[in-house]
């Protein structure tokens, strides 16, 4: 299966780990994303702080690149482009706000425009836990894990309809279908600072303690992300977050498509690990051992 794709510029930089593990995962299960061509970024979060109108023609632009390819479904990996790839389809629906939009863009851009998904989502959608479970060759046994979504995935949850804005569950699903111990962690979609890691240090630090602080308290081996902020500020800013809560956090923050390599039986390598900044060794040991005993963590 083959699906347009809108990767974002996190992907070619500093969540490169994700881009790398999201490829391996959906090769291994047979989807192919192509990238649609000429993409731009999608305005992330500085630009609709400052100009509504000019962020959503970032976002346009690329939405009407997807039409123009007869795209159905654009894919992404990203929840802030998700985010605001759906917005700006929303916004255009609005004809006074298209015009002016419109007269950002070389071009008028298209009347109608693909829906985007998460990547997460679509492969909930097209397989499935069942499925999934199936496609798995080491088993997540004995490992214990804490889905976090971040703000953003779920929110406005009349525009990202990803189920309960609160308690969305779809990670769950799938961490589950590959034999993890998947933990209901409290503080799924809290925020973890966002882009305020720059000019709010220390507020970053204590959000995103205040979550390391409760999975560690859980005994989780790793935190399970699915956004390259959420996981900047948990795995990057570790060691901030540990000084504001006046502790040492030693929490490893994978990105769900890692968490699934592994369990389709992908080395570590391939799934860029060496990118983490918190060491995953520890957890990958205690796979290893659980895997050698049948289960036993």
């Amino acid at each position: 299966m083959k699906f347009a794709y809108y990767p974002g510029c996190s992907a070619h930089g500093s969540s490169a780990d994700y881009e790398i593990s999201t490829q391996a995962v959906c090769r291994t299960l047979g989807m192919e994303l192509a990238d649609i061509p000429d993409w731009n970024c999608c305005g992330s979060t500085p630009a609709h702080a400052i100009d509504t109108e000019l962020s959503t023609a970032l976002c346009v632009r690329n939405l009407d690149i997807a039409a123009k390819e007869n795209v159905e479904k654009l894919l992404t990996s990203c929840p802030s482009c998700l985010s605001n790839l759906r917005l700006a389809r929303h916004r255009m629906q609005d004809q006074q706000f298209r015009t002016r939009v419109n007269e950002l863009l070389d071009a008028p851009a298209a009347k109608e425009f693909p829906q985007t998904y998460s990547v997460m989502e679509m492969l909930h959608e097209i397989y499935g836990p069942d499925i999934i479970a199936g496609r798995v060759h080491k088993p997540l046994t004995g490992i214990r894990l804490a889905p976090y979504y971040g703000c953003l995935m779920s929110r406005p949850a009349e525009i990202m309809n990803f189920g309960d804005p609160e308690n969305p569950t779809v990670m769950e699903d799938l961490l589950t279908a590959c034999g993890a111990d998947t933990l209901d962690f409290p503080l799924k979609t809290e925020c973890c600072g966002a882009s305020f890691g720059i000019p709010e240090r220390s507020m970053t630090a204590r959000l995103s303690g205040k979550i390391l602080e409760l999975a560690t308290r859980m005994q989780a081996d790793a935190l399970v992300v699915a956004c390259p902020l959420c996981q900047m500020n948990l795995d990057l800013r570790q060691e901030q977050a540990s000084k504001a809560m006046n502790t040492s956090f030693h929490m490893p923050v994978l990105y769900f498509t890692q968490v699934l390599g592994l369990a389709f039986g992908l080395p570590p390598e391939a799934l860029g690990f060496n990118k983490l900044c918190v060491d995953a060794g520890p957890l990958l040991r205690k796979l290893a051992t659980a895997q050698k005993s049948g289960g036993a963590a």
